[in-house]
């Protein structure tokens, strides 16, 4: 649900932060208060095209920011905010933010995370649908309204399995066109292939081998030095009569005279016999070492050229190993399907029948289902008509064969026949406002179990409708908002009494400047709005509001 709308310099709108309620949240107020603007700052942050005339005048730019709880929405927003690089919802709560200026700069925001205005309308069409003579009706999508016919009628499993027939097909039509080439590219791409997969598979390569050649090359580049050192470590331990060892004797023979003097010089002596010990085990160790040194040009030169080699296929083919191999592979596969071309043609156009036939009868099975289901839809569809003043009017769906698509092979169109004698035409060429809004309030109460957009707004839907239609409406609002938040601009003092949350928007001057301000009511101040709806604050219209809103 909606929980704040904020907005800054918009028009008549100075600094202004409507806090929202579960529920039918109604907007009333005197023509020309103000109530459009609340719409269009909606609009604004749910992707819509920016009119730069409505920044307050003295004003450098405008932002609207938008508060939603997604908590019901989690499963399916979090992935897509991480499919689009944004930031996760904290605490169940999604910012929608637009700033836009006078010089032409226009930046939106999704948690924090700076977005194009193509994702976040995108974002918002699964949040909020406008109803109202100057907006986007996603009703009114032949898209749309054939989920709608699929959810009404529980057909998303069936839908599902086309979807996934019709994504197989093109799975192999995509391998079947790989395949088909003309001659000479055919030609081209198997020499390449072929090429590659040589030049690999030649190098017999192992996924850690570069480290191992280049720690042996190491070592062998440099022998010689390699070699020096451990020699002349050797001749410092027993060289010449000045050499660690001999040096080591001369005090062996001190420390054992001072033992015979002093026997509790005694741990000298196992000391030094440690001592001697332990540079014995690095001369036998450092004479090794030199042993396996290899002045070997041969093999330097065999090593620098594995490494070239190893670089040349990195360049060429991964930037490890591993991917070089794995290069490997697939072009081995590449290869094989394309030597095996006709092979490989014919088991793809024999899959492509069988999917073919199997594309045919689901399709059918699907439309007959959609047949059945279309009755059932338009006659409860028209009955909610009937309550709203359509008393003899209806609501049709048509339904034409199609090529498949992931839907199925059917285009479905909503019709309505607003007046008897005249004929249907398609929802989305309806003139009046009035007719369209209340066409899209009849659909609501009757898939709002079945829609998942969480807040209706719906902007003059009481348009040419009075009387019994008048409560009819507010019933209808007051429906919908048990499963959906409802925001309702209406002038007519029945659908506004229907509400959960009844605000008011007023026109005030202050310091010589125009302002709008919106403010919630309680108790007798919605009386008193009421009252103002139907006509006065007179004995009698203040009587009926009474009677209205005691009647909720």
């Amino acid at each position: 649900m909606l929980t704040t709308l904020r907005i800054k310099n918009l028009a008549l709108v100075a600094d202004l932060t409507l806090e929202l309620r579960p529920g039918c949240n109604v907007i009333t107020g005197e023509t020309g208060a103000g109530k459009s603007i609340l719409i269009g700052a909606l609009n604004l942050v749910l992707g819509e095209r920016a009119d730069r005339t409505l920044i307050r005048a003295g004003a450098d730019s405008c932002a609207v920011e938008a508060v939603f709880d997604v908590a019901k929405l989690r499963k399916s927003l979090a992935p897509l905010l991480e499919e689009l690089g944004l930031e996760p919802c904290e605490e169940n709560q999604l910012v929608l933010k637009r700033v836009f200026t006078a010089a032409g700069a226009n930046r939106q925001f999704v948690n924090g995370s700076p977005t194009t205005l193509t994702t976040l309308a995108a974002i918002g069409e699964g949040l909020v649908d406008m109803h109202g003579p100057h907006d986007h009706q996603s009703l009114l999508h032949p898209a749309k309204q054939l989920a709608i016919l699929d959810a009404f009628g529980g057909l998303q499993a069936e839908v599902a399995a086309f979807a996934e027939l019709v994504r197989r097909r093109a799975t192999i039509e995509q391998e079947k066109a790989a395949l088909i080439v003309d001659e000479k590219a055919y030609a081209q791409q198997l020499d390449l292939l072929r090429h590659q997969v040589q030049e690999i598979s030649s190098a017999k390569l192992r996924p850690d081998e570069e480290a191992e050649v280049e720690a042996e090359h190491r070592r062998t580049s440099n022998a010689a030095r390699l070699l020096e050192l451990s020699q002349s470590a050797l001749g410092a331990l027993d060289g010449d009569d000045t050499s660690l060892l001999n040096q080591l004797g001369a005090l062996g023979r001190t420390v054992q005279e001072l033992q015979r003097v002093d026997a509790s010089a005694k741990p000298f002596a196992a000391t030094h016999e440690q001592a001697v010990a332990a540079l014995r085990d690095l001369q036998t160790d450092l004479s090794r070492y030199a042993d396996r040194v290899d002045l070997d040009p041969a093999r330097l030169a065999q090593l620098e050229e594995r490494l070239n080699l190893i670089h040349s296929l990195k360049r060429k083919y991964g930037a490890a190993l591993a991917e070089v191999i794995s290069f490997c592979d697939e072009a081995k596969t590449k290869l094989h399907g394309l030597e095996q071309r006709d092979a490989e043609l014919a088991r793809l156009n024999g899959a492509l029948g069988n999917l073919d036939a199997d594309l045919a009868k689901t399709g059918r099975e699907l439309t007959a289902a959609r047949r059945k289901v279309i009755p059932k839809l338009t006659k409860s569809v028209t009955r909610q008509l009937q309550d709203l003043g359509f008393q003899r009017s209806e609501l049709g769906v048509s339904l034409a064969v199609t090529a498949p698509t992931a839907s199925g092979c059917d285009a479905v169109e909503f019709q309505f026949a607003p007046n008897p004698g005249e004929p249907a035409r398609p929802l989305r060429a309806i003139a009046s406002s009035g007719e369209m809004a209340r066409v899209m309030l009849a659909l609501k109460t009757v898939l709002a179990a079945e829609d998942e957009i969480p807040v209706l707004v719906f902007d003059e839907v009481d348009a040419n409708v009075g009387g019994e239609t008048a409560n009819a409406v507010g019933d209808k609002m007051r429906q919908i908002a048990r499963a959906r938040q409802v925001l309702c601009i209406t002038h007519l003092a029945p659908v506004a009494a229907a509400a959960d949350t009844h605000f008011v928007v007023t026109k005030q001057v202050r310091d010589g400047r125009t302002l709008s301000d919106i403010q919630p009511l309680i108790a007798m101040q919605r009386v008193d709005e009421l009252a103002r709806m139907l006509g006065g604050q007179s004995e009698a219209a203040r009587k009926h509001a009474e009677a209205l809103l005691s009647a909720r």
